[in-house]
């Protein structure tokens, strides 16, 4: 039957394109008639056209070539903000250096980020200018969330492998180890940086807990907690999500002393080393401080897609199977 509608189909697109090409003559001819019915303008209007056309043309000209570009637009004050590296004077004084030879009328992006390449730690810029003479640059930087260890060498990196070498830390970082060290100004070992995107998923508070990620076995990455237990992560991917989870079981009081907790699917976490496996642990009633400290507003919204995921354990009858039973 199929094969019988696919050589209909195909009998019927030369009617189908003869009709287009129809259509597309009586277009044609009831355009033409439209133009010819319209008032022809006369000598006057056509100098007056012509004359108009070659001013405009003129003016843009002149805006490209001189306006844009003229003094009375140039950039004298420039502001930067958002620096904390350890070259942060170095870059401020090539930002205003490279700004002042700009007009806010024409602020060329391209050189402005340029000057930034050789500083890793720079994300993005953010420029806004004030006509006549001001310019503001906001500089986004990559924000630490874990320490690599390479053999001798110890570096912050940001959550997508970039390395920050001369960014200062504040607070205890998760450890990521790797043997393949930094290529350029990324992670070279693409395990490395799949443990830097967990860790950068973390809420502030929790990363601060964070003694290491690594890849462990069939269990896939596992942060391990100062003091707690493990966070069984399985892949990469879900990882706020991942963290939402964990956050929630770990505050809960019926989770304590566990061993581990596996939010490989985040939807059913699950708590090891009770004797029994919590598989949809209750979730607190108020909001825990762990989850909520730091917690940026995407992250919030992630944190209440979570809840909503996660559904409540009966208060009468905990669901419980042996430690052994695989995680659902």
């Amino acid at each position: 039957m199929r094969q019988a509608a696919g050589e209909g189909a195909l009998a019927r697109l030369p009617d189908l394109a003869a009709r287009g090409a129809a259509s597309a003559r009586w277009i044609g001819v009831r355009l033409a008639a439209v133009l010819r019915a319209l008032p022809r303008p006369g000598p006057r209007m056509r100098r007056r056209l012509g004359l108009v056309l070659v001013a405009a043309l003129l003016l843009f000209g002149l805006y490209r070539v001189w306006i844009r570009d003229a003094p009375f637009a140039s950039v004298d004050r420039v502001t930067v903000s958002g620096l904390s590296t350890d070259d942060a004077r170095d870059v401020r004084a090539a930002l205003v250096s490279t700004a002042r030879t700009m007009t806010t009328l024409h602020v060329e992006r391209g050189k402005l980020d340029e000057v930034v390449q050789g500083y890793p730690v720079v994300r993005a810029l953010e420029i806004e200018t004030d006509f006549p003479h001001a310019m503001h640059i906001r500089v986004v930087e990559h924000r630490p969330v874990a320490i690599v260890l390479s053999g001798s060498t110890r570096l912050p990196v940001a959550a997508d492998g970039t390395a920050l070498e001369g960014l200062p830390l504040h607070g205890k970082l998760p450890v990521i180890r790797t043997r393949e060290g930094i290529e350029g100004t990324r992670l070279a070992d693409p395990e490395a940086v799949r443990a830097a995107r967990i860790a950068g998923g973390a809420p502030e508070a929790l990363r601060r807990t964070v003694e290491e990620i690594d890849l462990d076995g069939d269990r896939g990455y596992v942060a391990r907690l100062r003091s707690g237990p493990e966070v069984v992560f399985g892949g990469a991917g879900d990882v706020r999500a991942k963290w939402v989870a964990a956050a929630r079981v770990l505050a809960d009081p019926e989770s304590q002393g566990a061993s581990y907790v596996d939010v490989r699917v985040p939807g059913r976490p699950a708590v090891g080393g009770l004797g029994f496996q919590v598989t949809t642990p209750e979730l607190p009633t108020a909001p825990s401080a762990m989850l909520d400290e730091g917690v940026p507003a995407e992250q919030g919204e992630v944190a209440g897609a979570a809840a909503q995921s996660i559904p409540p354990a009966s208060a009468e009858t905990p669901v419980e199977t042996p430690v052994e039973t695989p995680v659902p």
